[in-house]
């Protein structure tokens, strides 16, 4: 009857707080210039979150969720809510909440489970939880239509236009191909995971509604547009989960970029427990970055291969940060990572005028 009792008093709470979620206005979008934006990913609910110190001393414009944004590896939509409560009741989240706008995508463990796709049996109820406690509005096209939590915000005037991107690389996803047992046994002596190109006529990570949207966001005026992704965008020979496993939608993505002649493509992931620059400057409308931050709880001391990788990896709690120096002629975005403390220990630097879809 005890247990009864304190389930159902969890429940309320759980309810209250995102009944309380749901009626907070989004942020309107501003006109003014943007130009600060900090990102992360991989934040376990039950472990302290110190990095909300450092996040809120940068003092953010905005605050993107990568995923991961809690662990709730559950099928039961009960439980998933009591960890987004979780995360709630954390003082810095609340704080970040508080005086930054936060805008969020999911990853697997948010999501459902490990790894999963468009086989999850909770992605309804799932993505009501979601939206209900990011506090989507409840006319928004996110919550009216049927597919994932994809959705798109722009931030400042003509001439210094921000475009933040964010992908649903869940609910479309057909299953990964596995290599097999002995050629995984092989590749965990290079920390390198099981997976493997999925081809054909059925691999997907968008579905074909979210990629006509895709194509009409791509066409949006904007300066720099930030494509957040769950998992990694050019990172590739991990065997983790990446874009690298679905060529062709990675391909896809590519041309539709060339198509659409999109410059100003910056790409922000998480997933992988550790952060790192990626740079791919081969049969691409132009030389592209990514910075993958991961995670802002949870890191592995160990990192698997990438072939686009771009200096070291750091394996400690972290998050992304991009500022953008709208004062030059030609426009400067500063990528970095940061530690607990807020020191940078990746930098790098790239012009406006690197981003643009070649003649």
């Amino acid at each position: 009857m005890i247990h009864s009792f304190f389930r159902a008093f969890v429940l309320i709470l759980v309810l209250v707080w995102l009944a309380a979620c749901a009626l907070l206005p989004a942020p309107p979008q501003s006109h003014q210039p943007v130009d600060t934006i900090a990102f992360g990913s991989c934040a376990n609910q039950s472990q302290p979150q110190p990095i909300w110190e450092a996040v809120l001393a940068s003092r953010p414009d905005l605050f993107v969720f990568l995923g991961d944004n809690i662990y709730g590896d559950t099928v039961d939509p009960d439980v998933l809510r009591a960890k987004y409560l979780q995360l709630g009741q954390k003082e810095g989240y609340q704080r970040l909440r508080a005086s930054t706008e936060v805008i969020a995508t999911w990853d697997d463990h948010d999501y459902g489970a490990n790894d999963i796709g468009a086989e999850n049996p909770i992605k309804v109820a799932s993505k009501q939880i979601f939206l209900d406690f990011f506090g989507e509005p409840a006319a928004s096209e996110r919550r009216l239509r049927e597919g994932g939590i994809y959705t798109a915000y722009t931030y400042g005037p003509a001439g210094q236009r921000v475009q933040v991107i964010l992908l649903d690389t869940r609910w479309d996803r057909s299953p990964i191909h596995r290599v097999s047992a002995a050629e995984y046994d092989e590749r965990k002596k290079v920390y390198a995971g099981p997976y493997t190109a999925t081809t054909g006529p059925n691999a997907r990570l968008l579905g074909e509604d979210q990629w006509r949207w895709l194509e009409d966001q791509l066409r949006q005026p904007a300066q720099f547009r930030i494509v957040a992704t769950s998992i990694p965008f050019l990172q590739d020979g991990t065997g983790w989960e990446t874009w690298a496993n679905f060529p062709d939608e990675r391909d896809r993505f590519l041309a539709l970029m060339e198509r659409t002649r999109a410059n100003g493509v910056i790409f922000i992931t998480g997933d992988t427990h550790r952060a790192q620059f990626s740079r791919l400057a081969q049969d691409v409308p132009y030389p592209l970055w990514e910075v993958n931050s991961s995670g802002l709880t949870e890191n592995w001391q160990w990192v698997a291969p990438d072939k686009n990788r771009v200096g070291t990896y750091y394996a400690e709690d972290n998050y992304g940060l991009i500022h953008i120096n709208w004062t030059e002629a030609d426009p400067e975005l500063t990528l970095e990572i940061r530690a607990v403390d807020n020191g940078i220990v990746m930098q790098h630097k790239v012009r406006l005028s690197e981003l643009q879809v070649r003649k």
